[in-house]
């Protein structure tokens, strides 16, 4: 029950409509009556899908969402750089709006597929096949999830999403709509197998890899090559001895016609050279010539083949990557359950996991060393351990932030994904295990801290809310670590370089005494307090900056998502 509609109310509102639509207040009522019509009239094109008929998406409510941390199942020693957050992804979106909006540099998820075979879950219950609004029901899911989403991304950022046959070209339109269609970036193809499949009338062997941006100029400017892989290196040989080492040659034409590209090459041995047929030369003659001096133009063996250029293994900086990802390079699914197998013992810890090979090349194109990844369909874990690859190879800090849900049902009430599979795997990559060989992984070291979503209606925050969420919060909002709150402390401190950032559970000569001590060495210091302006009267000092609690964790959390 899906369809492209030149109606939809979600197609995007054109500048000029923007502009009439900040002067409603001051149109007749038959002006007004007068743009409705033209506006009706105006053809659209965009997705549309039953909102109004299917039932109201549960988590999606108005409710304030905390974060529990939970030392026993966290990792490690604080301050911890890692998060994975147990709870509804859209609770988990919601508050992460609040703390990480602007800072993420790379989402990657593996959404359910919806493919009728009880991988779906809407309001508690798996969505099959007979459902006349299974569509509908995954896009309500989807759309609200990437709304968010969207709101995360770092300028330069790029989401990353897995779908297969499905829903791609619905997915594909709601991504047009969320992000834009001028920020799709490309629609990658990823063999995931290796072997023929022969069940259906065309053997099924790939899924899609949709690829958005916030700023495709500026994703194309930080993005990163890829590094030469085997059969690339192969191409390098050095059949002169060239003391600058091995190169290939590589062609000095371009398809089409520019008068300028279109000059005579005379070879060493007196061979006039012009472009074939459709052709031009790559470069301007002036530019030639510098190569040519610079001995960078290969004529061949015996100096009679046409002209190429010498690209030098030591001028290579990678290769741009491609929209084909064959499974020799980014694995495959069955490379993907061995290593669950290998982790757990067997297969069946998780149905659909994705191999760490393919998570890996994603990272390489997107990130820098010191840079935060998403994942808010975590799973059984494995962008975690692609991070912390990476890492072990470069040296470098990225953090990720993993959201998965406990995915317990009726029939499985006990179930929770995301402690026992997902935090579990994490923990065994960070400390090292045993292999279902018997042979010892070294583990790749790091912590995360593990967190609960919960949710505390807006009305009851003042009254709900406690001391360590709130401390998880600030920390989340200013920096990249996350310590415990400590009872005992007068105040709870957070040193940025040269700046500071204070939570005051409750004014007190000592806590006083305890803020003033911490605005040393300080540039600049925000004090966070229930009793702000009684604070601001006892502490003069342009350093000191005093917010209130809750009313600042409110107005950053914000009222939901669009309608």
């Amino acid at each position: 029950m899906i369809k492209a509609n030149r109606n939809s109310r979600f197609a995007p509102l054109t500048t000029a409509s923007r502009y009439m639509a900040d002067k409603y207040q001051e149109y007749s009522k038959d002006e007004l009556v007068r743009l409705l019509r033209e506006r009706d009239r105006r053809p659209r094109f965009g997705l549309s899908w039953e909102r109004d008929l299917i039932d109201h998406d549960r988590s999606v409510n108005g409710d304030f969402v905390v974060l529990d941390l939970v030392p026993e199942r966290s990792h490690g020693a604080p301050p911890f750089g890692n998060l994975i957050i147990e709870g509804d992804n859209f609770d988990a979106l919601r508050s992460l709006r609040m703390t990480h909006a602007g800072r993420v540099k790379c989402i990657y998820i593996d959404p359910p597929y919806n493919t009728g075979n009880r991988d779906f879950i809407y309001n508690d219950r798996f969505i099959d096949r007979e459902d006349s609004f299974r569509h509908s029901k995954w896009l309500e899911f989807m759309y609200r999830r990437l709304d968010l989403a969207r709101e995360l991304l770092a300028e330069d950022g790029s989401i990353w999403v897995s779908i297969d046959d499905n829903e791609v070209f619905h997915l594909g339109m709601l991504m047009d709509q969320v992000f834009g269609e001028s920020n799709r970036v490309a629609i990658n193809v990823w063999q995931k197998r290796y072997s023929r499949e022969n069940r259906e009338a065309i053997g099924d062997v790939h899924e899609y890899l949709l690829v958005y941006t916030i700023d495709p100029d500026r994703f194309k400017a930080t993005r990163n090559k890829l590094p030469l892989a085997e059969k690339q290196l192969a191409l390098y040989k050095n059949p002169n001895n060239d003391q600058r080492g091995l190169w290939q040659s590589v062609s000095l034409t371009a398809q089409g016609y520019r008068p300028n590209q279109m000059y005579e090459i005379i070879a060493p041995n007196g061979k006039c050279h012009r472009p074939p047929e459709g052709t031009c030369w790559k470069v301007i003659r002036p530019e030639f010539e510098r190569l040519l001096e610079d001995k960078r133009i290969y004529f061949g063996k015996d100096g009679n083949g046409v002209p190429r250029r010498m690209h030098f293994l030591g001028d290579a900086d990678g290769i741009v990557p491609w929209t084909w990802w064959p499974h020799e390079e980014v694995g495959h699914t069955d490379e993907a359950r061995k290593e669950i197998q290998s982790m757990f013992g067997t297969q069946t810890a998780f149905d659909t996991p994705k191999p760490v090979r393919l998570i890996e090349r994603i990272l390489r194109i997107t990130t820098k060393p010191g840079d935060l990844v998403l994942d808010f369909f975590a799973g059984s874990g494995t962008t975690a351990q692609a991070v912390l690859k990476l890492n072990a190879e470069d040296g470098g800090n990225r953090r990720f932030i993993l959201v998965s849900n406990t995915e317990a049902t009726t029939d499985e009430p006990d179930k929770n994904l995301c402690r026992d599979v997902c935090a579990e795997r994490v923990r065994r990559v960070m400390t090292g295990y045993r292999n279902r060989k018997g042979e010892e992984v070294p583990g790749l070291g790091g912590s995360f801290a593990y967190l609960r979503t919960r949710r505390i209606p807006t009305e009851r925050l003042f009254r709900a809310v406690q001391h360590d969420q709130i401390w998880t919060a600030l920390q989340l909002i200013h920096g990249d670590t996350l310590s415990p709150y400590d009872p005992g402390a007068p105040l709870q401190l957070l040193v940025l370089n040269a700046s500071k950032v204070i939570y005051l559970p409750g004014v007190s000569e000592a806590a006083v005494a305890a803020v003033q001590a911490a605005l040393q060495g300080a540039a600049q210091v925000v004090v966070y307090s229930w009793q702000a302006p009684l604070l601001a009267q006892r502490i003069d000092d342009a350093r000191a900056s005093f917010e209130p609690i809750p009313e600042y964790l409110v107005n950053r959390f914000g009222a939901g998502t669009a309608q």
